[in-house]
């Protein structure tokens, strides 16, 4: 007997040995305040139930995010054990040497071949390695209100002014035609809300979308070239389709970003709402959205030469290399790519990048707006990642925002001056 319960005393020791230990190892996770902050919280409970490990995800505004990150990563802090960074982010991280080389890990654990591969490319890859985990998958999209795309005394109005029938636009030139045909101020009717916004990067979001959907382009990545490439005729093509979607949106809509847009849908002000899926579930909420039941989505549709692409959301979860605890952190990431465990994180609202959970039936038909978030991930494409990427982001809003919201000005003066701006932030 006494043998016995020594046994059984000497297994409650290690066990609360073990407890203690583990809950002794806390890991921080600082992200952006939003729901899908919230979501991760809920995930990494169950990584603390079920290895004792307590995992904190530490949130701030978007306002300061990128800022409230580098000042810590610049002063070498340990405050964080691992960061929810912005794709963009990777050239000034990585360069700087604030962020884990995961590129063994990635190709160890066979990320490189179980996630989608764009993921890969955009929110991990820079300077031919890998510095982060695909976490949250984003993508630009759009949401419409369905009840007005189906009433039949609309659709035959429709017809009748355009030549064609009224539904999903198979095209920007249609989407143009739409936000134009729902546009009614006497009937506080609007036909789109965009991403005008200046503070960070929701403008360049919204227009970089339509620029790669014109067959533009940003520059030459590889080269660092900029002259006749963001000033390109397609660019200011892609230029002047933005600025005329902005004349289709609600009065003074110069500052919206995703709240704006989803409280003009929610409030029945817009046909159509741009906004990243990341925010869509809330209009798919009957609490949030009185028209929820009529909200249809689509992806980003191709421009006039064929080009389909959406602006990249989302963001890759990298190891802070002052984290004293980078071991316990490479064991919290063995555990977030695990199937059961992407597929756990799709089911609490988070988006998965992992290929077999994206393109799963089960996904695809969990939510309306599943599908259209598939459809627009094989298209993403990304701002440059460049170490300049602040300078360049800044310099983009102070040039094409005032074309944008007012019409004044040439759109092609207002690309050359901002390619002269990026040439010399680039130093070329």
């Amino acid at each position: 007997m006494r043998k016995t319960l020594t046994g059984l005393l000497a297994g409650v020791g290690m066990s609360i040995a073990y407890s203690s230990a583990a809950l002794s190892q806390e890991l921080t996770i600082f992200w952006a305040e939003w729901d899908p902050a919230n979501f991760l919280q809920e995930l990494v409970n169950e990584y603390t139930e079920e290895t004792g490990v307590v995992v904190n995800v530490e949130t701030t505004p978007w306002g300061d995010f990128q800022t409230k990150t580098f000042a810590e990563l610049n002063a070498r802090g340990d405050a964080y054990d691992m960061v929810i960074g912005d794709s963009q982010w990777l050239g000034a991280a990585s360069e700087g040497g604030h962020y884990v080389d995961l590129t063994d890990f990635i190709k160890d654990n066979g990320v490189d071949k179980s996630f989608v591969p764009a993921t890969l490319q955009y929110y991990s890859h820079y300077g031919g390695k890998f510095w982060s985990i695909p976490l949250e998958g984003d993508a630009n999209g759009w949401a419409y209100r369905k009840d007005w795309f189906e009433d039949p005394a609309e659709m035959a109005a429709f017809k009748e002014k355009y030549g064609y029938d009224l539904g999903v636009p198979q095209d920007f030139e249609q989407l143009i035609d739409i936000a134009e045909f729902f546009t009614r101020p006497d009937e506080n009717r609007y036909g789109v809300a965009l991403y005008t916004q200046t503070a960070y990067d929701a403008m360049a979001m919204g227009l970089e979308q339509t620029i790669f959907t014109y067959g533009g382009d940003l520059g030459d990545y590889a080269t660092r070239q900029v002259d006749g490439i963001l000033n390109s005729p397609a660019n200011v093509q892609a230029l002047e389709a933005y600025r005329k979607l902005y004349t289709f949106t609600p009065p003074n809509w110069t500052q919206a970003f995703f709240v704006e847009n989803n409280q003009a849908f929610t409030e029945g002000l817009v046909a159509m709402n741009m906004n990243y899926f990341a925010f869509f579930p809330a209009l798919a909420n009957s609490a949030l959205n009185p028209h929820a039941d009529n909200t249809g989505y689509f992806a980003n549709p191709p421009g006039p030469n064929g080009h389909q692409h959406a602006a990249l959301g989302g963001q890759g979860i990298s190891i802070v290399t002052y984290s004293e605890k980078q071991e316990e952190s490479v064991k919290f990431l063995e555990w977030f790519i695990r199937d059961d465990v992407q597929k756990r994180w799709g089911e609490l609202g988070g988006y998965t990048c992992s290929a077999a959970v994206l393109n799963s039936d089960e996904f695809l038909n969990a939510t309306p707006y599943n599908q259209a978030f598939a459809d627009s991930m094989k298209i993403v494409k990304d701002f440059w990642a460049v170490p300049e990427f602040a300078d360049m982001l800044f310099q983009m809003n102070d040039r094409l925002h005032p074309y944008i919201t007012t019409g004044e000005g040439d759109p092609k003066a207002a690309l050359d001056a901002l390619a002269a701006d990026w040439n010399s932030t680039l130093g070329n």
